[in-house]
Parts: C-alpha cells; structure tokens; sequence
C-alpha cells in the first residue's frame, strides 16, 4: 500500500500511522468516575512512532507500509513460540520480542496501563481477541486463550521498548487446525447489538481524506452516558483493513463517559474495513463490530449479536 492509514487524535491534531486499531485515552484524576484526557500518541508507543503507535513516518521504504504487515522491524523481531494451535482448545499463546541482537527485550515503556497489547485475528476477520499477556523474567510472554475455529490468524503486538522514542506493532500468522468452514467477511449495518447494547456507527471513511467516525451506545432505548474508562480510555477502536489484516490503531475526539465516543480517520485505500469498539459499562467490557467500505457505504442492514 502506498499510503499510510491516518487517524487523527482531536485534541492534538497529530496524524497517527496506519497500524492496529485501537483509539485510547488517557484517564486522570481519581474518584468513582474519571474522566480520561485526549492524547497526542498516534497509537501506545506515543507521538512520533511508526506502526499502530506512533506518528507519520519520515524515511521512506518499509517505514511507509502499515503496521502489523511486518514479522521484523527497526531491528526487533516477533517471535512467537508456537505457530500451530488447534481450534477450541485452550491453550498458552507465548512469545518474544528479539532485539536487534537476537536476545529478548525485558523491559518495556507502558502504555495505556499496559507494556504490552496483542491482538489476535482470523484472516476472514470474524473474530476479534484483545489479549493482555504476562511477561517472564527471561523476555517471553504468555497469554491463554483459545480461537474458535480452524484457519489461518494474524497475532499483533503493540509495544513501546524501553528507552525508545516510538512504539511499533509487529505482525505474525498463527495457524488453527481443525474442520475449516471458509466465511465471507461478516455483514453488518450502521447498526448492531451486543449483550443488550446497541451501538451505532456515523461518519465515514473516504480514502484520502479525513474524516469523523462517531460510535453511540443505548441500552433499551436510552443513551448510555456512564461509560467507563478501559485502559484509560471510554472507547478503543481497531480497524483491520480485509485482504491484508493492515492495523490501524486510533484515539478518540472525545473525552466524555458517553453517548458517543468520536474518531477521525483517512482510508488509505478503497476495500473493505472491519471497526471493532471496545466499551466498558457495568464493570464489562464488550465489543461491539461493524463492516464498512471506504466510501462510508456499510454492509446491508442487519444486526450482529
């Protein structure tokens, strides 16, 4: 791809690159209900990075593709242990971040409340994991999960080493065997429900150009407006670009507890988009998702439970 993804974080006015997905906000204060601040970070690794955490790239090369479509960048390395899982069984996720001596990184620049996220997703985009895993004395990490179904998978890390200026997200296949049911990208409208809560989608996506994105939560007919700070944000948002799995992380315009949680974005192609929001309310986070196409047309109307 020849553009990189842009997400815009409002408060700042900083072009973030396109990586993973996920819009963060930082949550100040104390007290029952904090309110999270707007950040300059393109992604967890902070302004200025490349990937799904950092700002505009300035060399050219590799520097200009999305992040997460690289195994190996800037001279670390994902590593994961085992490649090869069976479908529905639980199992221990582990790997490690080689520096550009070979030796695994240990220590990390924490971001949004974590060292470490990992995103794990089937290349037909059904399914979504946002994953915190451990981190061992010795530079491996572990997280225990489990896909649902067989097929091919792209594990993403989104990590900031310690001392480095930027972050970066890092890309590699996981495979799940098992009886493979190949699917069409999952159809969606501006409208779907999750564990009783519906979320709608406004704005749209135009290659390009920027523009806003607005996600508003209900819950039997009414505004939800207690929304709750997850990983110090009210929203996260992960785009996946369908084809490649190209990963987008973004922030949010805003920095109330709900209804709606903004975003700006640029497109950096036509295609098929796959948004995945995370949102805590009543002590649960749940994840609502949606399909949409680059000229901020989505899917025939239906609902996805």
């Amino acid at each position: 791809m020849n553009t990189p993804l842009r997400i815009t974080a409002f408060t700042a006015g900083l072009a973030a690159a396109f990586g993973l997905a996920l819009g963060v906000g930082h949550a100040t204060g104390s007290g029952p209900s904090p309110k999270p601040a707007t950040t300059a970070h393109g992604g967890h690794g902070g302004p200025g990075g490349h990937g799904g955490h950092g700002g505009e790239p300035t060399d050219g090369g590799a520097e200009h593709l999305p992040g997460g479509l690289q195994v190996s960048e800037r001279g670390y390395t994902l590593s994961v242990e085992n490649p090869f899982v069976t479908a529905g069984s639980p199992t221990d996720l582990r790997f490690r971040i080689l520096g550009a001596d070979g030796k695994p990184v240990t220590a990390y620049q924490q971001q949004h409340e974590k060292d470490l996220h990992l995103i794990v997703a089937p290349r037909d985009l059904s399914t979504f994991q946002h994953l915190h895993p451990t981190l061992a004395a010795d530079g491996t990490w572990s997280a225990r999960t489990a896909v649902p179904a067989a097929g091919a998978y792209r594990v993403f890390a989104d990590f900031t080493p310690a001392g480095a200026s930027e972050g970066l997200t890092l890309g590699a296949d996981l495979h799940a065997a098992g009886d493979l049911r190949p699917a069409p990208l999952p159809e969606t409208g501006r409208t779907v429900t999750v564990d009783g809560y519906t979320v709608t989608l406004g704005g749209d996506l135009t290659p390009g150009r920027s523009g806003a994105l607005t996600l508003s939560v209900s819950k039997d007919g009414k505004p939800v407006t207690d929304l709750q700070p997850y990983l110090g944000a009210y929203g996260h948002l992960v785009a996946l670009r369908a084809g490649d799995l190209a990963y987008l992380h973004v922030h949010p315009d805003t920095g109330t507890p709900g209804p709606e949680i903004g975003f700006t974005a640029t497109a950096p192609s036509t295609g098929s988009y796959r948004l995945f929001l995370d949102f805590k309310h009543q002590d649960t986070v749940r994840t609502a998702a949606f399909t949409v196409t680059t000229d901020g047309a989505a899917a025939p109307d239906g609902h996805q439970h």
